[in-house]
């Protein structure tokens, strides 16, 4: 069987995650969580397209996390995946742990993942630096949990960014190993959706570093938290050059802050980076910058302002988590239970 032809045999399916490690941001939501609404709401390319969205606190924890901590970013996350559109009756929204069947694929599937495989991703180099002799099991082993999260529920296409371009490739590595050792076709292609104005938002303050929770200046980035005071002074303060902005994206060539700011108009409004060059050529700053920060009020202040009451009743958000594993589970638990056949376990 062709890869195509295996990958319709599935139900179209979505499934993302985010790591409820605290300081949700601006990257977090143009990046990811508006894009997990759009699909919610209009599919992909059109056809309508089953959503499953995750608070992945199983991968948070490869690093020391605080408990109470945790447990009060995982609502935050929540929050904020709600706040945004994310629709618990349209999608089903989890966090990780409260899917057993996550953990116990990714078990399977660090017998099929090799060494090797694990030793080139990128992010393993990146987070265990030069003391990898210190750095835990569960960060080695990351990958394969993240191929369990998407596979778990057979989905068939993934948003990402490019940085975790790589790690869903080993999905696919996987899929494919476990395919062919048991002669099987039983996981799909998964196929990652890399698409979108500001799939990548960069800092405030340096248009060439990624948007990050971790820098220390505060004014880097709007924070999901933010008011719309806050909001506004952050746009108005960030850096940029004494030029107008061109008429083309090809004049911001070697222009990372004001690129960022019109990825970020565009993708605020919904349009692509192209029309929004169009409609804001020859402004300056003084000009441009007002306009994005009216933009952005109007659409993020809602969010932190409803975000900041779903935080007032925590028992809300723990029953729309545990509504969602209850639904996880009714698409997870025949998977792994054929999982567990295929492999010859006795059950």
């Amino acid at each position: 069987m062709t890869e195509a032809a295996a990958s319709s045999t599935f139900t179209p399916r979505v499934f993302s995650g985010i790591q409820p490690s605290g300081g949700l941001h601006l990257g977090n939501y143009l990046g990811a969580i508006k894009r997990f609404v759009d699909m919610q709401d209009r599919g992909l390319n059109g056809t309508p397209i089953e959503t499953i969205y995750c608070m992945v606190d199983l991968h948070a924890i490869t690093v020391w996390q605080d408990p109470a901590a945790l447990r009060q970013n995982t609502r935050e996350l929540c929050a904020g995946f709600i706040a945004s559109g994310v629709d618990p009756e349209k999608s089903v929204l989890i966090n990780q742990s409260q899917v057993p069947e996550h953990a116990q694929l990714a078990w399977i599937f660090n017998t099929v993942a090799r060494m090797g495989w694990m030793q080139r991703m990128t992010q393993w180099k990146d987070k265990a630096g030069k003391n990898t002799q210190n750095a835990s099991l569960g960060l080695f082993a990351y990958p394969a949990l993240m191929a369990a999260d998407i596979l778990i529920y057979h989905a068939t296409h993934v948003p990402v960014g490019e940085d975790q371009k790589q790690h869903l490739e080993l999905t696919r590595d996987i899929a494919a190993k476990f395919n062919h050792d048991y002669g099987v076709e039983f996981f799909p292609m998964t196929e990652p959706v890399i698409e979108g104005a500001a799939t990548r938002v960069m800092s405030f303050r340096d248009g060439t570093k990624k948007m990050s929770k971790s820098d220390p200046s505060d004014a880097s980035r709007i924070n999901m938290t933010d008011d719309a005071d806050t909001i506004a002074k952050k746009i108005r303060k960030a850096k940029t050059d004494p030029e107008p902005l061109p008429d083309t994206l090809e004049g911001l060539t070697d222009r990372p802050e004001a690129r960022n700011l019109i990825n970020i108009y565009a993708a605020l409004q919904d349009i692509t980076s192209e029309a929004a060059i169009v409609e804001v050529a020859g402004q300056q700053f003084g000009t441009f910058k007002p306009m994005l920060a009216d933009l952005a009020v109007a659409k993020l202040s809602p969010i932190s302002a409803e975000m900041a009451r779903l935080m007032q009743h925590p028992d809300e958000i723990d029953a729309i988590l545990s509504r969602g594993a209850e639904r996880a589970r009714v698409i997870a638990e025949p998977i792994l239970r054929d999982v567990y056949k295929i492999v010859g376990m006795v059950r």
